[in-house]
């Protein structure tokens, strides 16, 4: 093989990694924000059966073999693409099996946000909507991006074993012409090749979330124990999505509503 070929399959796996994690980012968000919102203790409960048929479903997509499940979404590729072999095609199975995973990932991260901060919010008078739009999904911001970069990585060994079915990129190559023709050199390319597409993709999200993180820090200095409860009754912006230490909120007067803006 020339370098033009393996330079033209690293670029299959690229594009098809990346809008294979865009789409599964647009289901899996929403939908790990709703896993999180929904519940019962959430911002914006929803009924159990509901909660529990979403949880069944992410289970039971998240439990089958990748192989197996590309196999199973060839109608469903068919429909959308119009075929179930090439790169392309591979894009359907990839998203099915990736969302749950992000949906997952995205309910981890915005569960490890401090509950006093979304009290703070409610005590202000926040809409469900302003709390999960400029609290809960600020505020974990860097643990989203990580989760983002998790999932990348992972539809792109994905994309790897979609070579199986007739996916293009590197996984066609090295399963077509290392594996089948038993040439261990192009195997081994292949493989060097997806290690450093997932150092590049490692290293291009860490900029993002040091920045964010170190601007956090700045804007919200973390607080000893002793301090939770002061900070937990500071005013809650709602335009910025900030905590302002150093102004103790008084108890709200039912006799005179008071609202933040």
């Amino acid at each position: 093989m020339s370098f033009a070929d393996y330079a033209f399959a690293v670029w299959e796996t690229f594009y098809v990694t990346v809008l294979s994690t865009g789409f599964a980012l647009a289901l899996g968000l929403p939908l790990g924000v709703l896993l999180v919102a929904g519940d019962k203790d959430g911002v914006l409960p929803l009924p159990s059966w509901l909660m529990h048929g979403l949880n069944a479903v992410i289970n039971i997509l998240r439990s089958v073999p990748f192989l197996i499940l590309m196999i199973c979404v060839f109608p469903l590729s068919r429909a959308i693409i119009g075929t179930s072999v090439g790169t392309q095609a591979t894009i359907v199975p990839l998203v099915v099996a990736a969302f749950p995973f992000v949906a997952r990932l995205v309910e981890t991260s915005l569960r490890e946000l401090d509950p006093g901060v979304v009290e703070a919010a409610q005590s202000m008078g926040a809409t469900p909507m302003q709390i999960i739009l400029k609290v809960m999904i600020p505020e974990c911001l860097p643990g989203l991006i990580s989760s983002m970069t998790t999932g990348l990585t992972t539809i792109l060994g994905y994309s790897a074993m979609s070579g199986v079915i007739g996916g293009g990129g590197l996984g066609k190559v090295a399963i077509s012409y290392g594996y089948y023709r038993y040439q261990t050199d192009i195997m081994l390319i292949c493989v060097v090749l997806l290690v450093l597409l997932v150092q590049l993709f490692q290293s291009a999200h860490c900029g993002p979330t040091r920045a964010i993180s170190v601007c956090g820090d700045k804007a919200s200095p973390a607080v000893s124990g002793g301090e939770k409860e002061k900070r937990y009754g500071t005013r809650y912006h709602l335009r910025t999505g900030r905590l302002h230490a150093g102004q103790r909120r008084a108890p709200p007067d039912p006799h005179y509503p008071v609202h933040y803006v």
